[in-house]
């Protein structure tokens, strides 16, 4: 069965209270995560990743806090960071240039630098298809910004690739984004022609930031509550 976001994903979107959920310690130092800006979207994809699989309907009512399925979606959050490897990612790729980096010497390209395109479309994107290819949808964390400062963590997205389309070289990714319930409608669309270029990748995620690349998370299932 295959996961549409209307069905499978939660009822409700990605907004909470203006507080933090949850303090990462990181190698940066501690992050605040959770709150109404940052959101829980990395625990809402994980989780609805987890009644999916366990083929349990995704609750619609929001939970209030100390109840049972938001401290479920808390510690999700926290597993999809995948401290402290994970947020190192992140930082890595934040601080990647668009397109690859290199000289040329002698007639030959000689590259420095893989880009977050390159990395994206050569190494992340066939990771991503073989799940959706085998019937499972596959997290994604979406990197947005180009910044060295860990404050910025923040900003990155998370969400759940769950099918896709090709058209020539370009790739249309259907995803669930927490941010938005009850839409099959959200997209995230690049082309594959030109991967040591920066590459555009459009989308309609309801995020305040564009998206430079993303990569397949290190999903593993949990139990959700009844």
């Amino acid at each position: 069965m295959s996961f549409v976001p209307s069905v499978n994903g939660f009822g409700f979107s990605n907004s909470w209270p203006d507080e933090p959920a949850v303090v990462v310690p990181t190698p940066f130092g501690k992050i605040s995560i959770g709150n109404a800006a940052a959101g829980l979207c990395g625990g809402m994809v994980f989780a609805a990743f987890d009644y999916w699989r366990a083929q349990l309907a995704p609750p619609a009512v929001q939970p209030a806090g100390g109840t049972p399925l938001y401290g479920f979606i808390v510690r999700r959050l926290m597993d999809s960071w995948h401290l402290p490897a994970g947020v190192a990612q992140y930082f890595h790729l934040m601080n990647v240039p668009d397109g690859d980096s290199g000289f040329d010497v002698f007639g030959h390209h000689v590259v420095t630098e893989r880009g977050l395109a390159w990395r994206t479309i050569t190494e992340q994107w066939p990771q991503v298809r073989a799940d959706l290819d085998a019937g499972s949808p596959a997290a994604l964390g979406v990197v947005t910004v180009a910044s060295a400062n860990p404050k910025d963590l923040g900003k990155n997205h998370q969400v759940l690739a769950c099918g896709y389309s090709l058209a020539g070289s370009r790739i249309t990714i259907d995803v669930y984004d927490p941010n938005q319930a009850g839409r099959d409608d959200v997209t995230i669309s690049f082309d594959t022609a030109a991967p040591t270029q920066p590459t555009t990748f459009s989308h309609s995620l309801a995020i305040g930031e564009g998206v430079r690349g993303f990569f397949r998370t290190a999903y593993a299932p949990a139990t959700p509550p009844s």
